[in-house]
């Protein structure tokens, strides 16, 4: 194709926004998990449930919707218009209200309670403060004056990183120190732990905080060597040091797994005093999860609940009744959104070779296409088709339409094994958003062309 040719009446510009539209939304998309990790240790380890708790969950929603509207703020030394570079400054600041209000939630949840500074807390509060100093160099960057100064230069080197690596692998490594435990049932050594954060913290600050400096002395990024009378190489020393920390930090988290695999403490059931449910079966949990069903009726059922297992005399029966059926093909049991009551039972798919086919052929289709082979395509597109057909093709086994309707007469919950209503009203759903998304996008690119160029279509274009 010659999207990109000028010569064709392409736009060699146009590859960046293709670039950009996938490239800065996936880093606010990679903040989500963390922000969600974040949400659910920092409770734990205050004794306190989040605050504001329906503000956060409508901040993530406006990052996820409100990422895809900013690509353009790493456009703006291209020469975008004054009206086109305005909007995407905005949009740009706009997102720091969402991000804001998730920082305030979780420092107004450590105000409201006591914090046990163990080692997933540590971490947890160091992506607090890492996030909100790439959050607050993101907003200076989001000025298109500024940025103009600041662009390719190490300014953003330094801002990357602070959000990469405060707001995703900090996470992470709480998440690790959290988690863990319950899937070996052995806890990570807490003073090797204390080492790791510290060495983690202290070498993302040395490594990354000089670059902005640096970045505002002029030095580029994408260079492989600067003279040495430029007066920065004070600077990456002090970056090179600060790596070497970072490394070391990393390093002591492996060696504490290795550690912790053969000589760490048992964690027991719940070690932390948890809320959530994985908390509730031993550690390592068995592989059926939960035999019976819990019932809950919390955010916090292990705070709030003495028993999972009591409640509506008729949901218990439920519950207590799926323990024991059905036992030749797998459901789950679908909810009401606000209440959480039970609504239908639906069959879920089993055991299949066919998604491992099917995604097979999708890399060789990929490599037809770098390959410019046709019969690479046409296998690929056959292996694919085969196996979608395969994945969905009618299964009775284990079905009896007379235990169905007995089960449906006893508990009052529809059995549903070709599907579901819910299943049916989020399809649609989805479906819609997709449409409105792709019609948005279409609008947003047509507004964009006509206020970017004086003449839209080209004169030297052909529109059939």
């Amino acid at each position: 194709m010659k999207f990109f040719d000028p010569d064709f009446g392409g736009s060699s510009l146009l590859w960046q926004h293709l670039f950009w539209i996938f490239g800065h939304p996936e880093v606010y998309i990679q903040f989500l998990p963390g922000a969600g990790i974040v949400s659910m240790i920092i409770p734990v380890f205050v004794r306190r449930r989040i605050a504001g708790y329906g503000w956060i969950v409508a901040a993530m929603v406006a990052i996820g919707f409100m990422s895809f509207a900013l690509w353009a703020h790493h456009m703006f030394a291209v020469g975008l218009s004054p009206v086109i570079a305005g909007f995407f400054s905005a949009a740009s600041l706009a997102i720091a209200v969402p991000a804001g209000i998730q920082v305030f939630s979780w420092l107004a949840t450590f105000w409201s309670g006591r914090p046990i500074w163990k080692t997933p807390m540590l971490f947890a509060m160091g992506f607090i403060v890492l996030f909100v100093i790439g959050g607050i160099t993101g907003v200076m960057v989001a000025s298109a004056p500024f940025d103009l100064q600041a662009h390719d230069s190490y300014f953003v080197v330094g801002h990357l990183h602070y959000v990469l690596i405060g707001g995703v692998a900090f996470p992470l490594f709480a998440a690790a120190y959290f988690w863990l435990p319950k899937f070996s049932g052995r806890l990570l050594n807490e003073r090797l732990g204390r080492w790791n954060f510290w060495l983690m913290f202290v070498g993302v600050n040395v490594t990354f905080f000089p670059m902005h400096i640096v970045g505002l002395k002029g030095m580029p990024r994408r260079v492989y060597t600067y003279d040495a009378d430029r007066g920065w190489a004070i600077y990456n020393l002090i970056s090179t040091v600060g790596a070497f920390i970072l490394f070391a930090g990393v390093m002591l988290f492996l060696v504490n797994l290795v550690y912790s695999h053969f000589r760490g403490e048992r964690a027991g059931v719940n070690p932390w005093g948890a809320d959530t449910l994985e908390w509730s079966v031993s550690s390592p949990p068995p592989q059926y999860g939960f035999s019976v069903p819990p019932i809950v009726q919390d955010r916090h059922p292990l705070w709030s609940q003495s028993d999972l297992h009591t409640g509506d005399p008729a949901v218990m029966s439920l519950t207590r009744s799926l323990a024991d059926w059905p036992l030749k093909w797998r459901a789950a049991l679908v909810t009401t959104t606000v209440d959480a009551r039970p609504h239908e039972l639906i069959r879920v798919s089993g055991p299949s070779i066919w998604p491992f086919v099917a995604a097979c052929g999708t890399v060789l289709l990929f490599l037809g296409e770098l390959l410019h082979h046709n019969l690479v395509l046409l296998a690929a597109v056959v292996v694919i088709v085969f196996s979608v057909v395969m994945w969905n093709r009618p299964d009775t086994d284990g079905l009896n339409d007379a235990e169905d309707e007995e089960f449906e007469r006893v508990h009052g919950v529809s059995v549903r094994t070709d599907g579901g209503d819910t299943l049916a009203a989020w399809g649609m759903g989805m479906s819609l958003l997709v449409m409105a998304i792709a019609l948005s996008t279409l609008l947003l690119s047509y507004f964009y062309l006509r206020v970017e160029t004086e003449v839209w279509p080209p004169a030297n274009v052909v529109v059939p």
